[in-house]
């Protein structure tokens, strides 16, 4: 029997549609905005318009393309406060945290016309003695149309950073933005729109559900790149495999910390709160676990639940973690607290009760079983499940066990950095959290659900072209590997001599 039960996910219902989006002010709950929803057609022109341009594009070479991310940097840097404002009364998190993702977003886009060049240049290649006479080279060259979907709980700086890199690379590019927060996309555009006035079509977004992402992705792009939940990846990985689209699947995340005997409790708790509430907890890289070693661990419980009840829940000037923007999150917010106290967990702050209709305030769960919901599936909320753990071998077990894979942190004054090589994720930071994804020269990715690609740094650029390799003759070949009639006795005298020197470099005698 078929199940046709839409399926529900953090990025909205998969494939849904409607004929307009209204957004609403998180802030008071009021209608914001609204917008018309894109769909087949427009889709099909949208990807159209960017191929037009594709050539123009890459022709201006990556210092002409440099030169007008330049130029888009300097208009989101003159308008920064407007989209700020908008991704605060759009996704709720407050005025500094939107501040951040602009701050984000310009320092990406400087590395990206900073480093194209670099990465992505003709790359001379050693001869091969067998072809002596052959030059080689690799040029990396762009896919042509990218489309990129986003998300809504950072809906400017996760696709800017890959924005950046695609176009740095020398793609046109379509953004699908989430229906949460169009008005920023459309925002991002307009900045474009100002910076690159002769190309406008090289960066195009579309607003809709679901079922604009689909018709995105049915309009014939090159590669797509996707920010978002496990299960709506699988749904986009499959659509994209009916017609062999790469795809960088960046999705979610059970992010895990390891607090070892000899950490600095009073930084390891600090850090980790804020890793773990921040925006509202709503992050792929949030650390949702604690796995802390039993002889440290009743300290570093009464440290993190004294921070945590301190943070301050709200819209207003002094809020420092907002609102819940899709309500069917609240849900599994409460349902995996729920689940955790029913299997003998405690709150030692929080609990169910500091779940509310559109704002959850922290939570802190000790004695999770190390099974449970809140401890094995994505949370997406201001949640800490704190697990204790006989050593470090127990807590490296319980994170390698995991299904996702994105990032993690590790405290220890003397051991952090071996701890943290035996994870089997994406990134780590070590005594620190969360910071692997400020510096826009290191590669952003997981494994396992957590997806794959990379976005950021040298294999973010790269992410973005593919290798396209060269040979040149230069000259005659004392004998021509890539034709017939070789003289007889060539191949047997070539592999005797490279035999032989093998051989002589390990000071055996040739024959």
């Amino acid at each position: 029997m078929t199940d046709n039960t839409p399926a529900i996910t953090r990025d909205g219902v998969i494939g849904y549609d409607a004929s307009e989006i209204v957004t609403i002010d998180q802030a008071t709950g009021a209608e914001f905005a609204r917008y018309p929803v894109a769909g087949k057609e427009e889709a099909v022109a949208a990807v159209a318009a960017a191929r037009s341009v594709t050539g123009a594009w890459w022709d201006l070479g990556f210092e002409g393309r440099a030169e007008r991310l330049r130029a888009w940097r300097r208009q989101i840097a003159l308008s920064g406060e407007e989209g700020a404002a908008l991704i605060h009364a759009e996704n709720g998190k407050p005025l500094d945290d939107a501040r951040v993702e602009v701050l984000g977003t310009l320092e990406h886009l400087q590395y990206a016309a900073d480093n194209a060049a670099r990465v992505l240049g003709r790359r001379e290649i050693p001869a091969s003695p067998t072809v002596p006479n052959q030059r080689a080279w690799v040029e990396y060259q762009p896919y042509g149309v990218v489309g990129v979907i986003g998300p809504w709980n950072f809906p400017l700086l996760t696709p800017a950073a890959i924005l950046a890199d695609a176009l740095a690379a020398g793609n046109a590019v379509v953004l699908k933005p989430s229906q949460i927060t169009p008005g920023v996309a459309e925002w991002l555009i307009r900045t474009w729109q100002r910076a690159v006035p002769d190309l406008p079509a090289v960066l195009q977004n579309l607003n809709g559900y679901g079922a604009a992402g689909q018709a995105l992705i049915e309009a014939g792009l090159d590669k797509l790149a996707f920010t978002g939940s496990v299960a709506t990846g699988r749904t986009v990985a499959a659509q994209c495999a009916q017609t062999l689209t790469p795809v960088l699947l960046e999705l979610g995340g059970k992010d895990g910390v390891i607090v070892a005997e000899d950490a600095d409790l009073d930084e390891a708790a600090a850090h980790i709160v804020w890793g773990a509430m921040q925006n509202t907890g709503h992050g792929c890289i949030s650390l949702e676990v604690a796995y802390v070693v039993e002889s440290v661990h009743d300290e570093f419980v009464e440290k993190i639940s004294d921070l945590a009840r301190q943070v301050r829940v709200g819209s207003d000037d002094n809020s420092e973690i907002g609102p819940v923007p899709l309500p069917s999150q609240t849900t599994i917010i409460r349902e995996h607290i729920k689940e955790a106290l029913e299997r003998g967990a405690t709150a030692t702050v929080g609990g169910l009760d500091a779940v509310g209709d559109r704002y959850v305030a922290p939570t802190i769960l000790v004695g999770v079983a190390p099974d449970a919901l809140a401890a094995t599936e994505e949370t997406f909320g201001p949640t800490l499940a704190v697990i204790k753990v006989a050593d470090i071998e127990e807590a490296v077990a319980h994170i390698n066990a995991g299904r996702y894979g994105l990032g993690s942190a590790v405290f220890s004054r003397d051991r952090g950095e071996a701890i943290a090589r035996r994870l089997r994720v994406g990134m780590t930071s070590i005594n620190d959290a969360l910071v692997f994804s400020m510096n826009p020269a290191v590669p952003f990715g997981g494994r396992g659900d957590s997806g794959y690609g990379r976005k950021q740094g040298e294999e973010g650029l790269r992410e973005f072209a593919y290798a396209h390799s060269f040979t040149a003759k230069t000259g005659p070949a004392r004998f021509s590997a890539s034709t017939f009639g070789r003289p007889a006795g060539a191949m047997a005298g070539a592999l005797a001599g490279v035999r032989n020197r093998i051989l002589a470099e390990s000071g055996e005698q040739t024959a």
